[in-house]
């Protein structure tokens, strides 16, 4: 096994360097336990090789060192940022260490196949599901307070902004961020805001639809002081107020398990004159700014580095939506309309939300399939190939396509050109001459033929991590 002592060294050097950090230690000594037992299973198949599955553990080992050299880089600017870059990346920072988190407990999951059951049973209390997102949810806390503990001179924003002006050697665009820091602290929290049913006087709603389909029409409005989307249905429906509620009840427990600063926000329904013959219905959703994501890659060029950092939020939504569930998940529809752009550029996947509950409501309720641009080459080859996490994946690699060259793909294709293109001859549209090595080589991975030499979503985030790295340092 190429990997196992690389492995070794990488997680003995990530272990160290959890040791030297001063914030928020409880974060890192737990990193630092999570890594220590990991190495158990990798010891073991040092000493009595994979066992019954080689190819499933050489293929984890590799993703575990893809995944220690990412956690080493986080870890090494966590312990070295200054108090200022702290509080400025405290957000983005969070998040790295649960992605982190999340690609050790898959390794974990994998390897724990080659020890025996009391070694098993010691490794899975160390990645206990419930037990880890409850300390991501302390994490998450204790960098709120310290944001506010640095921040909280005063009770005046004015004089706060003063005072911290005066404390750090800031540039003019740091302290608009500190600005815009200070004042999200004052709002509440996106991700504390239950899914629910939301009443038609908490609402406040333009008087002109921003969208309009056949189904649908889509208005920005307000609730609870977030701007945000709403969806109202505009043909009669014969689903009863009852009926909605009790699909979506059992729904936003799953929906739940989605919340990610990449996953397009669901904040819940409205029934709308509920005791009359016809009952209308609102779903409720994150408003964002710019739109999809074609349509902001149809309006202007942007920069590698933020084009790299879409494509890392994007693999971030789909990663999370791949692991929510023991129980197999797609998406199922993945292209670049599903993805929405906030103002900041930030990328949520979004299409999914309350699905069960919107398909109750919608009058065509066959299933929606991806467009044959998206199709991987075992779909096109046979109608009845079952759609899968590498159909998915190959999909994915195709909006990766689209934010590299911002055209759209296989333009003016009919259906037999795109199999000749993908299945017959085996070519792939070609990647512009600048596009960022490491950026390159992920989408080609991503549109391969064999399903097998397709990333997953999780080392998909471990590679797009590393090349928002070198885009940012270019």
């Amino acid at each position: 096994m190429d990997f196992v002592e690389p492995v070794l060294g990488l997680a003995q050097e990530l272990y160290s360097l959890c040791a030297a950090v001063k914030a928020n230690k409880m974060r890192c000594q737990r990193l630092a336990r999570r890594v220590e037992a990991l190495m158990v299973p990798v010891q073991v198949i040092r000493v009595r090789g994979p066992g019954g599955q080689p190819e499933a553990v050489s293929r984890a080992l590799r993703e575990l060192k893809g995944t220690l050299e990412s956690g080493r880089e986080l870890v090494r600017r966590y312990a070295s940022a200054s108090c200022l870059k702290r509080i400025l990346r405290v957000g983005d920072l969070g998040e790295e260490f649960e992605t982190l988190n999340e690609r050790l407990n898959d390794a974990a999951q994998v390897l724990s196949l080659a020890l025996q059951a009391d070694q098993k049973a010691r490794l899975e209390s160390v990645f206990r599901e419930s037990a880890r997102r409850g300390e991501d949810s302390a994490d998450r806390e204790s960098d709120h307070r310290e944001l506010q503990k640095l921040l909280s001179i005063s009770e005046d924003t004015n004089s706060r902004m003063k005072a911290v002006e005066e404390t750090v050697d800031s540039t003019q665009k740091d302290v608009e961020q500190i600005r815009g820091l200070l004042e999200s602290l004052m709002r509440p929290s996106l991700h504390l805001q239950d899914i629910r049913e939301i009443r038609v006087d908490e609402l406040t709603y333009d008087s002109k639809p921003i969208l309009t389909t056949g189904n649908s029409e889509l208005y920005k409005g307000e609730y609870n002081k977030f701007t945000v989307a709403i969806k109202r249905y505009t043909y009669p429906l014969n689903t009863s107020p009852q009926q909605l509620r009790k699909i979506f009840n059992k729904e936003v427990e799953t929906m739940k398990r989605f919340e990610s600063p990449n996953i397009l926000r669901m904040f819940g329904i409205c029934v709308l004159n509920e005791d009359g013959p016809s009952p209308g219905y609102l779903i409720v959703m994150e408003y964002c700014e710019k739109g999809c994501l074609r349509q902001v890659l149809d309006k202007k060029p942007l920069s590698w580095e933020i084009r790299t950092q879409m494509c890392l939020d994007a693999a971030q939504g789909l990663y999370r939506l791949h692991q929510s569930e023991e129980k197999f998940r797609v998406h199922g529809s993945i292209n670049s309309s599903k993805f929405l752009v906030d103002a900041g550029y930030r990328v949520k996947l979004g299409g999914f939300e309350l699905a069960k509950t919107e398909t109750s409501l919608r009058k065509n309720r066959d299933q929606t399939r991806t467009c044959l641009a998206y199709s991987s080459p075992q779909q096109l080859e046979s109608i009845n190939h079952q759609y899968d996490r590498p159909c998915e994946i190959y999909s994915f690699g195709i909006v990766l396509w689209e934010v590299a060259t911002r055209n759209v793909p296989f333009e003016g294709c009919s259906h037999s050109q795109i199999y000749q293109k993908v299945c017959v001859e085996r070519q792939a549209e070609p990647l512009p001459p600048d596009c960022p090595e490491h950026l390159a080589e992920l989408i080609d991975d991503c549109r391969s033929y064999d399903p097998f030499h397709r990333p997953t979503a999780g080392v998909l985030v471990d590679k797009l991590r590393r090349a928002v790295r070198e885009a940012e340092e270019d």
